[in-house]
């Protein structure tokens, strides 16, 4: 297996899969396998996770306690306040640099964490193209309150088929990006990211995911929501505000914080934002599944709610060993 440096001469990064990755649904037990497995390979974690970067969003994002922190050494935890945005590509540069660091230091890389897109970025590299340009984001919000995703979806397939054709017509996000690029560059994203389509088969690489029966899957997740609630969610958010003033664009789409949010700020009751997160975090799991189950380089790890994470760690070394 090899991996490269951060970028190339034409924008890209470069792909990393000599180290082990950690990943699967939402509630899965991530964290606390992680961890066993990373004392087990002598590793240190990089967080694969897109909200645990924030500081302060501490119970929402079911971040890794700091007794957690203390055992393995983790990155990419608290690198930004929850005003500012923190971008793909800045995950990548400090994932990057992580990665040398660890490797310098003669020790095992383990990526843990649920955040799909950044799991493909890292895996296949991805073109890391223009900024992104607020004011024609907002527009085509605008846009859509009137004209709806359909039409959105239609003004892609003009100018970038193959994207438009890859993307379900629902994924706005990405959409919307397709369309920054061109805007920006005058060249379809699809042309420009190519690698990004094309992986390794799942032999060639460490990549695990935990998966659970979903009836079990959704009582942990419900378990885990009610739990936040008792541990002081609410109480979270109101001192970040209170602290920070508002959340940047992307701390304010993570799951839980968005309906906590809309809550204290009237619209709703408490039982309605605890029902909203647990209903957006299931739905944010079966996402999740879809994704990971169209990468080539992914290998299922079948989870029983019975089985205890020295078990599954076992079950992934022996995996690993196996297929490398």
């Amino acid at each position: 297996m090899q991996s490269g440096s951060l970028s190339t001469a034409a924008g890209a990064t470069l792909p990393i899969t000599d180290c082990w990755y950690l990943t699967g649904l939402t509630a899965s037990g991530k964290t606390s396998v992680g961890l066993i497995l990373a004392e087990r390979l002598n590793a240190e974690i990089i967080s694969l996770d897109s909200m645990t970067v924030y500081r302060g969003m501490d119970i929402g994002t079911a971040k890794p306690s700091v007794s957690q922190r203390r055992q393995v050494a983790h990155h990419l935890i608290d690198v930004r306040d929850p005003d500012e945005e923190f971008t793909l590509s800045e995950y990548l540069e400090a994932a990057h640099a992580a990665w040398r660091a660890i490797r310098a230091r003669g020790r095992e890389v383990l990526f843990v964490g649920g955040t799909p897109l950044y799991l493909k970025s890292l895996l296949r590299g991805v073109f890391r193209g223009p900024p992104a340009d607020w004011e024609f984001r907002q527009q085509i919000e605008d846009e859509l309150a009137t004209v709806g995703l359909e039409a959105l979806h239609q003004r892609l397939e003009q100018v970038d088929p193959l994207s438009a054709a890859r993307l379900h017509p629902h994924d706005k996000r990405r959409i919307i990006r397709a369309l920054e690029v061109y805007r920006q560059t005058g060249q379809p994203i699809s042309h420009l990211q190519v690698q990004f389509e094309e992986g390794l088969p799942a032999e060639r690489c460490r990549v695990f995911g935990l998966h659970l029966p979903r009836p079990a899957l959704h009582a942990r997740i419900h378990a885990r929501v009610d739990r936040m609630f008792a541990q002081g969610l609410e109480d979270e958010v109101r001192g970040l505000v209170a602290r920070y003033g508002s959340f940047s664009r992307t701390a304010s789409q993570a799951v839980g914080y968005r309906e906590v949010l809309a809550y204290l700020d009237g619209r709703g009751d408490r039982a309605t934002a605890i029902e909203a997160i647990k209903s957006r975090t299931r739905q944010f799991a079966r996402r999740q599944e879809t994704w990971f189950r169209s990468l080539s380089e992914f290998r299922m790890v079948e989870r029983q709610p019975e089985d205890s994470e020295a078990a599954i760690v076992q079950r992934v070394l022996e995996m690993g060993r196996a297929g490398c």
